[in-house]
C-alpha cells in the first residue's frame, strides 16, 4: 500500500512538471536595428574608375571600385595605385581596400583604409555637393608621424579628380599626386599592374618636394 502510495505521489509530481514545462511562455529577445544609412549624396562615386596622374610627377595609373555591401549599409573601396620610377624614387604599387560607413545620429561618415603595405587608417568624411573630403582621424595602425588626406572631386558625369596630399613628420601638407578619373564598365576595366611579392619593398617611397 506504501509503495502505491509513493508511486502515485511521484507521478503526480511528473504530470505537474510536464503540465508546467508546458505552460512556460518561452523569453524573446530583441535587436535594435540601426536605420539605414543615407548615401544619396556620394552615389555617384559608385562604380568602376580608371585614370592617370596628372601634372608633371610622379607619373602613374590609378584604378578605383566602389561598391555598396550587405544591403547597402556599406560602401566597399578597392584601389590600385601604380606609381612609375622617379630620378629621386623608385616605382611602387599599393593596394588598398576601405570600408566606408555612416557613424549615426547625425549620419556622419569615416573611411578606415587598409593598405598592402600594412597600415591602417581612418578618416572623417565630409560631403560638400559633389566633392568629397577625407580628413585624417587616426587608425588603428597609421603610418608614424605622417597625415594624409584625399579628396574626391565629381567634375562632370562619369568624371572625377582624386587628390592625395602628404604631411611627413613634422611638415606641411603637399600633394603626393592627382589622378584624372573617368568611369568604365566592369567588362573593360584593365587588369591591375604586375605586383610581383618578392619584389615588394620594405619601405614605403613618397615624393617630397
Amino acid at each position: 500500500m506504501r509503495k502505491l502510495l509513493v508511486l502515485a505521489f511521484l507521478w503526480t509530481l511528473i504530470c505537474a512538471s510536464v503540465l508546467a514545462a508546458a505552460e512556460k511562455t518561452p523569453n524573446t529577445y530583441t535587436i535594435q536595428i540601426p536605420p539605414e544609412p543615407n548615401y544619396s549624396s556620394i552615389d555617384w562615386l559608385v562604380g568602376n574608375w580608371v585614370g592617370k596622374m596628372a601634372g608633371k610627377e610622379p607619373q602613374g595609373q590609378v584604378l578605383l571600385s566602389v561598391s555598396y555591401e550587405l544591403g547597402k549599409r556599406f560602401l566597399l573601396l578597392r584601389e590600385e595605385v601604380s606609381l612609375f620610377p622617379t630620378k629621386s624614387a623608385p616605382a611602387t604599387h599599393e593596394s588598398l581596400m576601405g570600408i566606408f560607413r555612416a557613424t549615426p545620429p547625425d549620419n556622419s561618415f569615416d573611411l578606415t583604409l587598409y593598405s598592402s603595405n600594412g597600415f591602417v587608417t581612418r578618416y572623417r568624411a565630409v560631403i560638400k555637393d559633389a566633392e568629397i573630403d577625407f580628413n585624417p582621424a587616426g587608425g588603428a595602425l597609421p603610418p608614424p608621424g605622417w597625415l594624409f588626406r584625399r579628396v574626391l572631386i565629381r567634375t562632370n558625369p562619369g568624371q572625377c579628380i582624386e587628390r592625395v596630399e602628404v604631411a611627413p613628420p613634422g611638415k606641411s601638407f603637399f600633394t603626393y599626386y592627382t589622378a584624372d578619373l573617368h568611369r568604365i564598365t566592369s567588362q573593360s576595366a584593365p587588369p591591375p599592374p604586375e605586383n610581383d611579392p618578392s619584389q615588394k619593398p620594405k619601405h614605403h617611397h613618397w615624393l617630397v618636394r
